[in-house]
């Protein structure tokens, strides 16, 4: 029998009563429970049948909400519901259908989204954006989540605030980590809501969180998640145009604010043909096309902006809020979840060191000050994989090539028998490069899980040098992520790795770095590293000098 619980996230709203109704009343198998999150401010407790559990989130948006739920949820897969969605009578029914069978690597559940668009007229506007639902990949309006998928990952990245790209966000690092997310059976229908005049406007925040998705997952995003280009060079453009035309008409050169001012007026004319057209074309419709078309191109680039200043350093690239969950650039999460289970992959738009014996030389201040003075074990380990774990061996695409590196398992197996929570930091461009795939990498990554693991997290950026991410080391971001997936805090990781990346991540997180040097290993890396991290002849001597703590 499938062992699942639903999670519903929700504002309060009455569709929500509607939805929990027909769950009770619906055919199959029951989930072990049902979890609403109320995720207003504040408020009066929603009064709910006693079945159903009430937990609240404080208004921190959808996908704290989700993260709320799923991680107070006991199934072993957690089947996410929009508060506004409707299921059909035989919904669990099908949706024990969809999981019953499936395999390990399958990380994920999706149901087909059914959007009811008017038969008598043609949809607007609003409509249209619902009925893209119906085509866009991995929505959580009905989805369904290993929890070891989710666990694995840190679950949704709480960086997103509203109920907007935090659910591809979530599948690209849960696919990237190895798991595959397959279509099921099962239809929910999701309503048209009514939508006020200025709605598109206000969807304009959206533009903030897409500064996110490209700092998390690279420049290529939208073409991995299955969009279009988007039009904000053109609204960039026309809010340019603007601009000028103002600025020319106010040092009286009319020739040249008039040029401007036809610029503006035909990229303006254009869009919102471009809108009309599809649409009903009534004059209601007509006119709210006419003036959101204005007022869009300014909206869009200003949330844009302000998503580029919040995101600019992603403080110290990791989403470390305390409830946690992050998305790793390049990213990602590895096989498996604290309990062990399920491999996964690495990273893509989606995983260093240990330290020191003795403070780093000549350090004053910083994350890396508080660990003076003191002797204590690490919480975590967190292993680089090429010549740390596994041999080296360049543009590797084949399982069978994969072979632990000498003292690889004993390590290991003193990190676990110390009770040290251990997991993987990798970089692997060749993705980026083209020279392995992220089907390639994620088998992999499967067979040093097979060999080496379990791994409770593995974070894996694929991007390259150019890339500008920060999740690659020597940036810090694999490590904040690693951190926040264990649920521990990043002073207390020792990463161990060969290369002067894996010490530099590690002090620029506020970790600890432990360089195992190769012959491959540059001189003057292993003399930084002597100066001001750790050094240790071989993995073993690593783990037990990080095991030993700090003096």
């Amino acid at each position: 029998m499938i062992d699942y619980s639903v999670v519903i996230p929700t504002t309060g709203r009455d569709s929500l009563w509607r939805l929990l109704a027909a769950l009770d009343a619906a055919v199959g198998p029951p989930p072990r429970e049902i979890l609403v999150v109320d995720d207003r401010p504040g408020g009066e407790e929603l009064r709910l049948p006693p079945s159903i559990r009430l937990l609240r989130s404080g208004g921190r948006g959808p996908a704290a909400a989700r993260n709320t739920g799923w991680r107070q949820a006991g199934g072993e897969w957690i089947a996410f519901l929009d508060d506004d969605v409707i299921t059909d009578a035989d919904w669990p029914a099908r949706l024990a259908g969809d999981l019953t069978g499936l395999d390990d690597l399958v990380g994920a559940s999706e149901a087909e989204i059914v959007v009811p668009l008017p038969a008598d007229r043609r949809p607007t506007d609003d409509e249209r954006g619902t009925a893209g639902l119906a085509r866009a990949r991995w929505i959580t309006a009905d989805m369904a989540y290993r929890r070891s998928a989710l666990a694995a990952v840190g679950g949704f990245d709480e960086r997103f605030p509203r109920a907007y790209r935090e659910d591809a966000d979530l599948a690209m690092r849960v696919r990237l980590a190895g798991y595959e997310i397959v279509r099921g059976d099962r239809a929910t229908t999701h309503p048209v809501r009514r939508a006020s005049l200025l709605a598109s406007v206000r969807a304009q925040r959206g533009n903030a969180d897409d500064v996110l998705m490209r700092r998390t997952h690279g420049a290529r995003w939208r073409e991995r998640i299955g969009e279009g280009p988007g039009r904000l060079r053109l609204h960039v453009l026309t809010i340019g145009a603007a601009a000028l035309g103002g600025l020319f008409a106010v040092t009286g050169r009319r020739r040249a604010a008039a040029g401007c001012a036809a610029i503006w007026a035909a990229l303006t004319g254009e869009f919102a043909a471009r809108r009309i057209g599809p649409g009903p074309r009534t004059a209601a419709e007509v006119g709210r096309m006419l003036v959101t078309s204005v007022l869009i191109p300014p909206a869009a680039c200003l949330h844009r902006l302000r998503g580029e200043i919040r995101h600019r350093r992603r403080h110290s690239g990791g989403p470390l809020h305390g409830s946690g969950g992050g998305p790793l650039d390049a990213y990602s999460g590895g096989p498996l979840d604290g309990s062990g289970g399920g491999p996964l992959h690495g990273s893509g738009g989606g995983p260093l060191n240990a330290y020191s014996g003795r403070p780093p030389h000549g350090h004053s201040g910083g994350p890396r000050e508080a660990h003076r003075g003191r002797s204590r074990p690490p919480q975590a380990l967190l292993f680089d994989r090429d010549d740390t774990l596994i041999g080296d061996v360049p543009g590797l695409t084949d399982p069978a090539g994969v072979h632990p590196m000498p003292g690889a398992v004993e390590a290991l197996r003193m990190s676990r028998e110390a009770g040290i929570r251990v997991g993987v930091v990798s970089n692997q461009a060749g993705v980026a490069g083209g020279l392995i795939s992220a089907d390639q990498l994620a088998e992999v990554n499967s067979r040093v899980e097979a060999l080496l693991g379990p791994f409770q997290t593995w974070q894996v950026c694929v991007h390259g040098p150019q890339d500008g991410c920060d999740c690659r080391k020597p940036a810090p971001g694999m490590v904040y992520r690693a951190a926040a997936a264990l649920g521990v805090d990043v002073e207390s990781c020792v990463v161990i790795g060969d290369t002067g990346a894996d010490v530099a991540a590690a002090a620029a997180a506020g970790a600890r770095g432990i360089l195992v040097p190769t012959a491959r290993t540059r001189r003057a890396e292993i003399a930084k590293a002597r100066a001001e991290a750790a050094v240790a002849e071989d993995i073993v001597a690593a783990v037990a000098l990080a095991l030993a703590g700090v003096r």
